[in-house]
């Protein structure tokens, strides 16, 4: 089984996160931040990794730290859950409409983080979450876990949908990047040899 468990401390919050590369989309995420825990119930239903996220932040400050720190801290235990990445797929791809949004995410498990972002939520709240933090999130999430990601939206007027699409999206390419591949599922999927 290809699981892992990471504990992330700090002054400004404590975060476990418990993942499951082989599961089947199970979650159990409380954050203290609805909207958010919505999103990573999504991440965790489409992509088919199980997700126990526990997080306690300054939430009497803001979302930012409770959303950054667990985006590092996921990131962190895929990483870990993939090990040396022998037999995955590696990329993954998704074109994810849902009502007027549409997103595409693409994404390598490269372990070169890079975060292309070209996603504009038109308002400045989706109830009380700050839509600022989404693209906050996927930034700790790629970086923390190594992965080359671009998140396009190509259509799209209503923030809630826009920003749901992107995290499905995202779940989707991540599914497929993270599978074995079945006619090489006894290598590494580089011709260095290493990921």
């Amino acid at each position: 089984m290809r699981t892992a468990s990471i504990s992330r401390n700090t002054a400004e919050t404590q975060i476990s996160v418990t993942v499951n590369l082989d599961g089947t989309g199970q979650y159990d995420n409380q954050t203290g931040v609805g909207f958010f825990d919505h999103m990573l119930d999504q991440l965790a239903r489409h992509s088919l990794i199980d997700m126990e996220i526990r997080a306690k932040g300054d939430l009497h400050i803001d979302d930012h730290h409770t959303v950054e720190d667990t985006g590092i801290a996921l990131g962190q235990a895929l990483a870990q859950a993939l090990g040396d990445k022998t037999g995955i797929r590696r990329y993954g791809a998704c074109l994810l409409p849902m009502d007027d949004a549409l997103v595409r995410a693409a994404l390598d498990l490269s372990a070169r983080p890079f975060l292309v972002w070209n996603v504009e939520l038109p308002t400045p709240k989706i109830g009380s979450f700050d839509t600022e933090l989404v693209r906050e999130f996927f930034q700790a999430l790629s970086t923390h876990g190594g992965i080359t990601l671009h998140v396009d939206q190509i259509h799209g007027f209503n923030s809630h949908h826009i920003a749901e699409a992107a995290f499905k999206a995202v779940a989707r390419a991540l599914r497929e990047a993270v599978e074995t591949d079945p006619r090489k599922a006894d290598a590494i999927p580089s011709t260095k040899g290493a990921l």
